[in-house]
This record gives structure tokens, C-alpha cells and sequence, in this order.
């Protein structure tokens, strides 16, 4: 891990994140995700297991990266994310939308919405305006710029793994286990 080379987070975690978990957390996972990925879906259930296991310990951070050459409904996904989290219901709608990644056009994403009781005149006006997505597209560039390139990338403690499923969360306990026996 401690190669020179390696690619750290370069971009720290402020409040414009979507974070979940402790704010003082001594582990802190951050991942660049598309929600039309097929990677990103088995990479996400890894996730929730943590989410599961390891949410009272460590800070969970998600970060839109859609590949919209490659998948045309990712930028969509993302901005109904958006839409969720201006209601306060981001971790409801990013749940519902990597669990069926070949349901993200329109009529799928309001089912959605409504599923998890956002106001539904506000999240489908935000759609149809597109509110989100020069924000999104703008955080997508800033990302490439700092050497994000595919997705899922994900970053514990500002680190580089190039892992997912078990071996990230082996990874992410490890860390935990680290912080917990450096003295301070």
C-alpha cells in the first residue's frame, strides 16, 4: 500500500458528499459509482454488507461517476438521486436504484420516488428541468482530472483499493483494526 505511484483520493470529503455513518469515524470508504454498472451492482452489494456490519464504525461516501458514453441511463439515475437527497431520502433512492439497474428510465424512477415518499411534483419538475445534472457532469470532469477513470473506484482513508466484495471488506476491517491499535 505503500507504493509512491498509488492513486489517493484527491478530492477530500466535505458536506456536498452523500455520507452515511459517524462523521469522527476512524474509517472512512469513499466510492465513485454509476448506478447502470454492471461492476458497481456486485461491487454495491459488498457494500451493503458492510453498511450492515460496519455502519456504526466507519463513514460511508458515494460519489456519482456516470459513464454516460457507455450507459445512457447513468446520468438519469444520478440526477433522481439528486432529486431524493434534495428531499432528504438520498440513501433510500441510491438503494432502490442499484437494485434494479435495468429499471432506470423515467416511469421507473418516479415508481421509485414515490416508493420512498418524496414529493412527487417537486422530484419529477427537478427531472424534467434537469436541476442536478450540470452539477453532476461538472463533478464528473473535476473527478477525471484527479485520475478517476472507470467505475467503481473506491478509496479507503484516502487510499487507493482496487478490490471489491469480500476482499474490500476484509480490507476495510483491517483498517478499523489498524486504527484501533495505533496509539494516540
Amino acid at each position: 500500500m505503500g507504493d509512491a505511484n498509488r492513486l489517493r483520493l484527491a478530492v477530500p470529503v466535505d458536506e456536498r458528499d452523500h455520507a452515511i455513518g459517524p462523521t469522527d469515524a476512524s474509517v472512512t470508504v469513499v466510492t465513485y459509482g454509476d448506478y447502470q454498472c454492471p461492476d458497481c451492482h456486485r461491487s454495491h452489494r459488498a457494500v451493503e454488507k458492510m453498511f450492515d456490519q460496519l455502519l456504526d464504525r466507519v463513514r460511508f461516501v458515494y460519489r456519482h461517476f456516470p459513464l454516460v458514453n457507455d450507459h445512457p441511463h447513468a446520468l438519469r439515475a444520478a440526477e433522481a438521486a439528486e432529486a431524493a437527497a434534495a428531499q432528504g431520502k438520498f440513501w433510500e433512492m441510491h438503494r432502490r436504484l442499484y437494485t434494479s439497474p435495468d429499471k432506470l428510465e423515467d416511469r421507473h424512477l418516479h415508481r421509485r420516488a414515490r416508493e420512498i415518499g418524496l414529493d412527487l411534483e417537486r422530484f419529477d419538475r427537478e427531472l424534467s428541468s434537469n436541476t442536478y445534472a450540470d452539477q453532476i457532469m461538472k463533478d464528473y470532469y473535476n473527478s477525471l482530472v484527479h485520475g478517476i477513470t472507470g467505475t467503481p473506484t473506491t478509496f479507503v482513508n484516502g487510499e487507493l483499493y482496487a478490490m471489491s466484495g469480500v476482499e474490500l471488506l476484509a480490507a476495510v476491517r483491517a483498517s478499523l483494526e489498524d486504527q484501533r491499535s495505533r496509539p494516540y
